[in-house]
């Protein structure tokens, strides 16, 4: 693996504007949301919604990608992706979500999820998640995917293809009638394969009008996880897997997730709907 040096934290720039034109989900401004007490399966209408948003949503985060550079900052990348969305009309989920203070989420190397756009240079062998959600007509979609910086070291690279692999087998294996813990028990298995960890306690989630609606989706084979998939049920799959444990720290920032032995981590998201035979991306650009 490589031998860079561990992050550390930056310094966050100055809240970025969103035009009031735009509408904002319910929980901005406040210190969290309004509990989702509405149906985990949607309407065609509810789903076709989240199709413009899940396309906005992976076309924000190609566009904050293809700035991925050694000597960017992470804060640059959030920028291009809030610019992004703004200009289409969509707003930034994360932006005030539980008073997080950006429009993506960057995170870096060790970083399992959450981290915080700031001054962090990005450098040559990085590996880099970008966790991006739009939400437009009422609606969320959310995606992330974890990219190359530069010449990064085969054992990262690896991962990184790995874990994009165990969220395409997981998709596969999403089907009505089917307990969500069919999901959770592909990505673990696969990952055995390479002696990877697998993240517990950061799940996918239900999501529709509710960025996080309560449904939990486990990323390893979870005997509690009973719920039976139903056609025109939406959540997202996003398998955390690490070089080493699956234990994990928290930044004194409460957001920024690190794994406790500080070795590597990727993360792959798309946002789904359960259809008659399986299931249909929403965020693909």
């Amino acid at each position: 693996m490589s031998g860079q040096s561990l992050l550390v934290p930056g310094t966050v720039s100055p809240h970025r504007g969103v035009p009031a034109s735009i509408p904002r989900p319910e929980y901005v401004g406040k210190d969290a949301p309004t509990p989702y007490t509405g149906p985990e399966v949607q309407d065609a209408e509810t789903v076709e919604k989240m199709r413009i948003a899940g396309r906005i949503a992976a076309r924000a985060m190609a566009e904050a990608a293809g700035h991925i550079a050694p000597g960017v900052t992470t804060d640059k990348l959030d920028e291009v992706a809030h610019e992004y969305l703004c200009d289409h009309g969509a707003y930034p989920s994360t932006l005030g979500y539980r008073k997080f203070p950006k429009s993506l989420c960057t995170s870096v190397n060790e970083v399992i999820c959450h981290g915080i756009p700031d001054s962090t240079v990005l450098r040559d062998g990085d590996i880099v998640n970008l966790d991006v959600t739009a939400y437009i007509h009422g609606v969320h979609g959310d995606n992330n995917a974890t990219y190359l910086c530069g010449e990064v070291d085969e054992e990262s690279r690896l991962l990184v293809e790995r874990t994009r692999e165990s969220l395409n087998r997981a998709i596969k294996a999403v089907r009505p009638g089917r307990q969500i813990n069919v999901i959770g028990r592909v990505i673990e298995s696969y990952a055995k394969r390479f002696g990877y960890g697998v993240v517990r306690d950061f799940t996918g989630h239900g999501i529709n009008s509710s960025f996080h609606s309560g449904l939990i989706i486990p990323h390893y084979d979870d005997p509690r996880a009973t719920t039976v998939m139903k056609a025109g049920m939406t959540f997202t799959i996003e398998p955390m897997l690490t070089l080493g444990t699956h234990e994990w720290d928290m930044w004194e920032d409460g957001w920024t997730v690190v794994t406790k032995d500080r070795k590597r981590t990727a993360q792959f998201e798309h946002t789904l709907v359960v259809t008659d035979s399986g299931a249909e991306i929403l965020t693909l650009p």
